[in-house]
């Protein structure tokens, strides 16, 4: 029998990965820094997954009429794509933000394992890890995406938070963004300054050691399931605010609770009901050490504690209780 054809004259030809198989490598490739982008720009991860499956739809339409190698920068077209789907879903959850019942919080992500708040996957920055200055980037940006600035967020436009995220979490130039929003670079520029300057008033800029984050966590959860009133109100900033989530199916504070002594009041209450089966559990949510609640092994809630720039008292304490928001934490604990 004779040898195959080489085109070496040493080597066979190497097969060929069929089309369909390529496009769907290329995507799944991608898929965490699509997440990562989308939850951020949407803040919810229900929304977030539908993204996503759009994102594919239309992927897999746009390399069924052409191979996916003949498209120049995969991922630059794929978070283009995805932005611009995620911008198309905001009317609608606004929308539904109009009408939903109590306060409105981002659904917790639980930054563990392959979706760590910090991970160089979920950035978008290959090699970050590579030196010190490199590190101190991916902390800063980790802080981006917390509950609490998730919060502020809230209260950009979309294009404001979509330029936002993309330039300062994921690092895009104002001319990349510019492609990925049809919008000219100016335009962007100016986009960008307004959500800086939107958000710098509303949170500075600041990273609480993780170490001090969780003693600060630790010490509060002790103080609230002890009735520790005292202790409570060390801990509690004056001007602390606490935001709870039910979504009508918990029962929940209709509006934030402002001041320290209210809140107190309102944490000490809550540890006071019995519950039958309390589990407590330290988890990294949107990046911070936070607390899950479980009644009876399933999850209850998730309490995430924003911190002063101190660091030594709670200026933010964020309950959500709503199940329907609970889904990656159940994910996460069936991984």
């Amino acid at each position: 029998m004779s040898e195959p054809e080489t085109r070496s004259g040493t080597e066979p030809d190497t097969p060929r990965e069929p089309a369909a198989d390529t496009a769907t490598r290329v995507f799944v490739d991608h898929r965490d820094l699509l997440f990562s982008v989308v939850y951020n720009v949407l803040g919810s991860v229900a929304d977030a997954e539908d993204v996503l499956q759009e994102t594919w739809l239309s992927w897999a339409a746009r390399t069924g009429r052409s191979p996916a190698a003949d498209i120049a920068h995969p991922r630059a077209y794929l978070v283009r794509v995805a932005v611009n789907h995620a911008l198309a879903r905001q009317a609608g959850a606004a929308r539904r933000r109009e009408t939903y019942i109590g306060q409105w919080l981002p659904e917790p992500l639980v930054t563990a394992g392959s979706r760590a708040g910090g991970s160089d996957a979920a950035l978008g920055t290959p090699g970050a890890a590579d030196d010190a200055s490199d590190a101190a980037e991916r902390a800063l940006r980790t802080e981006s995406v917390s509950m609490a600035l998730l919060v502020v967020l809230e209260t950009l436009t979309p294009l404001e938070r979509a330029v936002f995220v993309l330039h300062e979490v994921f690092g895009y130039a104002h001319t990349e963004i510019a492609g990925i929003l049809d919008r000219t670079p100016s335009a962007v520029r100016q986009l960008a300054h307004r959500a800086r300057e939107h958000v710098d008033a509303r949170r500075p800029r600041f990273r609480t050691r993780p170490r001090v984050r969780r003693q600060v966590t630790e010490r509060f959860v002790a103080a609230a399931l002890g009735g520790d009133v005292g202790t409570l109100m060390e801990i509690l900033a004056p001007d602390v605010a606490m935001w709870s989530d039910g979504g009508g199916r918990v029962r929940s504070a209709p509006r934030p609770i402002h001041g320290r002594e209210r809140v107190a009041g309102m944490v000490a209450a809550l540890a006071a009901r019995p519950r039958e089966g309390l589990d407590i559990r330290y988890r990294s949510v949107n990046g911070d050490a936070s607390v899950v609640i479980y009644e009876n092994g399933a999850p209850y809630g998730v309490m995430v504690m924003d911190l002063t720039p101190e660091g030594d008292q709670v200026s933010g304490v964020y309950l959500v209780i709503n199940p329907d928001k609970l889904s990656d934490v159940r994910r996460s604990e069936g991984d």
